[in-house]
């Protein structure tokens, strides 16, 4: 049973890495502070949400990672002291240590002073934290920050120079530095102003890569169960034990055995970085001609997996590898993992390709190395396990059938999966071929034959005869035909929150009851809108598509502005905007209080020939829309993911610090607030 329930768990994997790539529960900024004419403080300030709490500069050995705040060595200025704190932090009992430990909760600050050795001084820094809640803890972070100080009373947030553009890129130089963040901090004359875009977006990074490694984990326990490999699991082992003669040299070659297999698939990740390069895997995610091409091989992968025919490698290549592997020594094992990873490929090469272009298409540098790294970890684990404790292949299930409905599964799944990048080239062409009702009529079909072949009513080539349906094929039957039930309301317009990330957009949906309940098309405006016909905001939103179309109309109705960098094929952006963006108080917000500019990055609508141009930021031919506003936010936010959102008034100010990822809809309604507060006071 334990097995047949994995079948399930590749298509639910995806989905919830997919949906969590972004777990930010504290944001930084960095600033100084001047102290006297010629003392100043580097300081870090934490906005920590509700729930989580960020660790003390001082924490006891076996606990978790202390923050620490670093500076650069530097003849501009000298340290003075140690890195205080403040308030003081709370100590209280953490769950995940099993201790007592000294914390922040809602806001810290981190003080560094420093004596200044030159009229200015530009500080280089890295702050290293942890944060928790009572139930997780995430990675520790590193983020890298750079601020100016001076002897002028006063220090400002240093931000890189960008180079003009157009108007657009134009039109915030100087807003950024002019962030509502900056306040007088006492009655001194000091002042302390803020750069709005204060980090990095290393939080996301990591979270797409652990997702990513999450992703290749599964992928692994699950090829270890497809025919090539689980037969080869008790063989390999017994193997092992008979020719070491003891129980120590038996698992001291099974590991090496393991490592071996995790040296060669995490070569073959960085064999895929280096042919294509750091530049074509950050274009994927959005590339159309990327996109159908991984479409085409999650078809021919589920293909293979029905059973029409084999992915092999050549066998010449499978018989030379083999030959090496009778040699003893390290050069031995390593051949005989070779030899695993050739001889099974017929069974992984699917999954290692859908984690390929899973990987790939995430835009992350390392993102194939490290899903190759999860998927041999997992595949290595179980022959070190088992040489190490023999008596538990016994429990192993025997082979048979069931291998091949393994295969048979994922190959329903692969297929599924296959119309997500199809419609994502659909979506950035415009060929309005794959609308969200159509999507789904696909995927209930495919779940539907699914769940009847679980039940045994549709039988393939190399399936063996299934005279009764077992208890554990029976529940995931039910699995299936719930989750296919569960789609029939969105041919209506349901908005199907727990796979909307997965689907078209909703303003794709032909016949759509949803959308048209929310509100009239009468609270729109009636301004002729730039690509109005190319796109629409979603839930019926009055939405402008052009920058400074947007802008003008902002000004002429003294509203603050709502700049919102999406794409066709961003996963978050679509649950972002089904889980809270439909949120009533949410929508009401941005009816009422906002202009919406959507900009599309990923859009392949080409510019007239007097509006292309080369970008200054990177070099590059700006030729389509999406070019263009993804030049726009990279060269003036130094942030190329989505979604991401920025709000500014009418005369182009930031307003507030820009929020990317987070279904947390109270934090979104605090953004919007505290955006349509300043705009207000800036008046």
């Amino acid at each position: 049973m334990k097995k047949n329930i994995l079948f399930t768990l590749i298509f639910f994997s995806l989905t919830v890495t997919s949906w969590a790539q972004i777990l930010k529960p504290v944001s930084w900024s960095f600033s100084t502070e001047a102290i006297n004419d010629k003392e100043a403080y580097v300081v870090a300030t934490a906005k920590i949400d509700k729930g989580w709490h960020v660790y003390s500069l001082n924490i006891e050995d076996g606990g978790p990672i202390a923050t620490s705040l670093t500076l650069s060595p530097s003849k501009s200025y000298t340290l003075v002291g140690k890195t205080t704190e403040a308030p003081e932090a709370e100590k209280a009992f953490d769950p995940n240590f099993n201790m007592n430990i000294a914390w922040h909760e809602n806001r810290a600050v981190f003080k560094q002073k420093v004596k200044l050795n030159t009229q200015e001084a530009i500080i280089n820094g890295v702050l290293e934290f942890m944060v928790c809640n009572d139930k997780q803890c995430l990675p520790p972070e590193e983020i890298e920050f750079k601020v100016t100080a001076s002897l002028t009373f006063k220090a400002v947030a240093v931000t890189p120079a960008t180079p003009v553009v157009d108007k657009a890129t134009e039109s915030l130089d100087t807003a950024k530095n002019e962030s509502i963040d900056s306040a007088v901090t006492d009655t001194t004359s000091k002042q302390v102003f803020v750069n709005a875009i204060d980090t990095k977006p290393l939080a996301q990074e990591e979270q797409s890569l652990w997702a990513i490694f999450l992703a290749g984990f599964i992928g692994g326990f699950l090829a270890l169960i497809m025919p090539c490999i689980f037969p080869m699991l008790p063989l390999t082992v017994s193997f092992f034990t008979k020719k070491a003669g003891s129980r120590a040299k038996a698992v001291t070659q099974a590991g090496l055995y393991g490592l071996f297999i995790i040296v060669i698939y995490v070569a073959l990740g960085l064999l895929v970085t280096i042919i294509f390069g750091s530049d074509a895997l950050n274009e994927m995610a959005s590339n159309g001609i990327f996109n159908f091409v991984f479409f085409l091989m999650l078809v021919i992968f589920a293909i293979s997996f029905f059973g029409a025919f084999e992915l092999t490698l050549p066998s010449a290549w499978v018989n030379k590898v083999d030959e090496k592997s009778d040699k003893g020594g390290l050069a031995g094992l390593f051949f005989m993992a070779f030899a695993l990873a050739l001889v099974s490929f017929s069974c992984t090469g699917p999954i290692i390709g859908t984690l390929l272009v899973q990987a790939a298409s995430m835009g992350e540098l390392m993102g194939p190395a490290i899903g190759m790294f999860g998927f041999s970890l997992a595949l290595a684990i179980p022959f070190t396990l088992f040489a190490a404790f023999p008596s538990l292949l016994k429990s192993l299930p025997k082979s048979g059938g069931w291998l091949n409905s393994v295969k048979v599964v994922l190959g329903f799944i692969e297929l599924a999966l296959a119309f997500k990048f199809l419609s994502n080239v659909d979506l950035a062409y415009h060929w309005d071929i794959l609308d969200r009702e159509v999507f789904l009529v696909l995927w209930i079909v495919i779940f539907a034959l699914l769940g009847l072949y679980l039940l045994g009513k549709i039988k393939f080539s190399h399936d063996a005869d299934l005279p009764f349906v077992s208890v554990p094929r029976l529940f995931l039957s039910i699995i299936v035909f719930s989750f296919t039930l569960y789609m029939v309301p969105g041919l209506w317009g349901a908005p199907l929150k727990a796979i909307s990330a997965w689907l078209p957009p909703q303003t794709t949906q032909d016949f759509d009851l949803y959308t048209n309940s929310l509100s009239s098309p009468s609270e729109k405006s009636n301004v002729a809108k730039k690509y109005a016909g190319l796109f629409e905001a979603p839930h019926n939103l009055d939405a402008f598509f052009d920058y400074e179309e947007g802008m003008d109309y902002a000004k002429s109705v003294n509203k603050p502005v709502l700049i919102d960098f999406t794409g066709h094929s961003c996963v978050n952006c679509r649950k972002m905007e089904a889980s809270v963006w439909s949120d009533p108080e949410v929508l009401n917000i941005l009816k009422k209080d906002y202009v919406l500019i959507s900009l599309y990055v990923d859009d392949k609508t080409a510019l007239p020939e007097t509006e292309q141009y080369t970008s200054t930021f990177s070099g590059k031919k700006v030729k389509t829309l999406g070019n263009k506003w993804s030049d726009f936010q990279a060269s003036k936010f130094k942030v190329n993911s989505q979604p991401y959102y920025v709000i500014v008034n009418d005369k182009e100010e930031l307003l507030t610090k820009p929020e990317a990822f987070n279904l947390d809809i109270s934090n979104y309604i605090r953004f919007l607030n505290e955006g349509k507060s300043n705009y207000q006071n800036k008046k």
